[in-house]
């Protein structure tokens, strides 16, 4: 297995000793992705990722190579502390350049571990922040590590280890399970703006060019009758009021 590391932190601390810990716990192939080493620049709000398209991005030199070591590996690890009730600023700097993948989901197979650590509070709702920017990126599985260290040296463990090593067996499995139902309405709410009279063309030529158009969800992810019925719903009513 193939594992994408992409670290949000600009120290290596705990968050990281977390990393390592769960990293013990995997077998494979680890790359690791410092944010702070690749120095993207602030997000502009420019929305060239989402109107024109990613590589129209004024950083995409820094961001595109990222996504693509994400297309490639079989698992990624995402980690950030908490710094002020939320993510660092390095990683929602990262978020804020991957907005069109909210228009735009693409990894439907790929399972995700977030590393959340803090000295206080606000670990599990920052993990939970994480959880659902990945799922609106179409990431199939996530798991948590979510600690409170309390500025102590020694880390639960036994924590890490049963959700690390729940990850890896999920990972290796290759197994892939139906979404949440508001997954599969935010899926068909964007397919549906992709084919409204108005579209953005960026949009419109991924979800015709990648054949999503004519699906209810990833087409690897199998869906049961009730949600497919709710996808057709969703995606008809937002085609004929947009």
């Amino acid at each position: 297995m193939k594992y994408l590391i992409i670290n949000g932190s600009p120290r290596r601390k705990n968050t990281y000793k977390i990393i390592k810990q769960a990293e013990s716990d995997l077998d494979g192939e680890f790359e690791e992705v410092h944010l702070i080493e690749k120095q993207i620049p602030m997000c502009l709000g420019c929305m060239n990722c989402i109107v024109v398209g990613e590589d129209k991005c004024p950083h995409h030199d820094k961001v595109q190579p990222i996504i693509e070591k994400m297309r490639e590996c079989d698992g990624i690890i995402i980690s950030s502390p908490v710094y002020a009730l939320n993510v660092s600023a390095l990683l929602k700097n990262f978020f804020d350049h991957t907005a069109y993948l909210y228009h735009r989901p693409q990894f439907f197979t790929k399972k995700a571990l977030v590393v959340v650590s803090t000295a206080g509070a606000g670990h599990k709702k920052v993990a939970k922040y994480i959880d659902e920017t990945l799922r609106h990126w179409g990431i199939n599985k996530v798991y948590k590590i979510s600690l409170a260290c309390g500025g102590k040296e020694s880390l639960e463990t036994s924590k890490i280890d049963k959700e690390a090593i729940r990850f890896k067996k999920d990972v290796e499995s290759r197994k892939l399970y139906s979404p949440k139902f508001g997954d599969v309405f935010y899926f068909n709410l964007w397919k549906s703006l992709a084919v409204s009279d108005e579209p953005i063309e960026a949009d419109a030529e991924f979800w015709k060019g990648t054949g999503l158009v004519n699906c209810d969800y990833g087409p690897e992810v199998k869906l049961n009758i009730l949600k497919k019925l709710f996808a057709k719903i969703i995606f008809k009513f937002f085609k004929s009021v947009m």
